[in-house]
């Protein structure tokens, strides 16, 4: 059989399947950042926060 099989596609392929992936993974983190950056601005800052009250002594 002088036939391919098929399991491994041709080289060009594989580095447009490269591409492809490394672009959707970097779109997913920047929409990841932008959504924790949201939230982040959404609750307000609560650093040191601690739910307490200062002016309770």
């Amino acid at each position: 059989m002088a036939g391919k099989t098929g399991k491994s596609p041709p080289p060009a392929k594989a580095a447009d399947r490269d591409q492809r992936l490394k672009a959707a993974l970097k779109a997913n983190l920047a929409r990841r950042k932008a959504q924790a950056r949201a939230r982040a601005d959404r609750t307000g800052p609560q650093a040191g926060d601690g739910g307490e009250n200062p002016s309770k002594g």
